[in-house]
């Protein structure tokens, strides 16, 4: 964890020839989720492959860049395109870029992702609040010596998602006339998709599934962050009616919802400047 603590500070330092930004949010973009990075006004962007010890994004989705600037006054850093475990990285290679952004500022952190949808209520383009999450990736980034400086060696995860941004989301979804949904994420490693046995019993403790978030979140936690996890429903995943996936669909469906994403990580982020 020693090495880890000098590796953030490396990583600060380059960042800081590029830019002096103390952003107040964090924003983490997933799958097909990439079009809030436009929003954000002033820009510097760094390509991750600029910074020492940031993992360089294998999935062809994701952009692989840090983004600072603002979302209306509030100063941002945002993530377009985050790392999995199933590309071959340890837990804390994936959760480093949070440890940067925590370095650098940030009080809180926005997380989306694309899932499957196992609630049988649950379509294609809808969006979830993730009130809970479950972690079965049979691993944690916290594993190993702890250093204080980073965060407790037990953090306490009754409240992984801020009660408090979760609210301040539905407040904004009702003003927006977005309909949104509350429900627990489950996380998996991947990268195959699950079997029909595995959806049955994954769906009797959460509504949706997929590969990310919950390390990151971790770790969020293990800093004393404020957390706000969106989840976008890409596919049906219900057992009994289980079909193919179709990569190309379930990105086209993450993109026909990227707008309503966009408005409601965008309106949270500047509703917490005054926060």
């Amino acid at each position: 964890m020693a090495e880890l603590f000098d590796q953030i500070q490396e990583a600060l330092k380059e960042i800081r020839k590029s830019t002096p930004s103390k952003p107040k949010v964090g924003i983490i973009l997933g799958t097909g989720l990439g079009a809030l990075a436009h929003e954000i006004t002033d820009q510097t962007v760094i390509p991750y492959g600029k910074i020492p010890h940031f993992p360089l994004s294998t999935v062809e989705s994701h952009a692989g860049e840090l983004v600072f600037g603002k979302l209306g006054n509030t100063s941002v850093v945002a993530m377009k395109g985050r790392f999995h475990r199933y590309e071959g990285y340890t837990m804390q290679q994936v959760t480093f870029p949070v440890r940067v952004m925590k370095a650098l500022g940030i009080d809180y952190l926005l997380v989306s992702n694309a899932c499957g949808g196992m609630n049988r209520t649950y379509n294609p383009g809808d969006l979830m609040i993730i009130e809970d999450h479950v972690n079965l990736m049979g691993d944690n980034p916290l594993i190993g010596i702890n250093d204080d400086r980073l965060g407790p060696r037990w953090p306490d995860m009754c409240e992984p998602y801020s009660k408090e941004l979760m609210a301040l989301t539905e407040k904004i979804a009702w003003e927006k006339r977005i309909p949104v949904r509350k429900g627990v994420y489950v996380a998996v490693t991947g990268p195959n998709l699950e079997t029909r046995a595995e959806y049955r019993w994954l769906s009797t403790f959460a509504d949706v599934v997929g590969m990310s978030t919950v390390p990151e979140v971790v770790v969020g936690v293990h800093a004393g962050l404020k957390v706000l996890g969106i989840s976008v429903i890409t596919d049906k995943c219900v057992a009994d009616t289980l079909e193919p996936a179709d990569i190309k669909k379930i990105i086209q469906h993450a993109q026909e919802a990227e707008p309503k994403l966009t408005v409601l990580m965008k309106e949270v982020a500047i509703a917490l400047e005054k926060k």
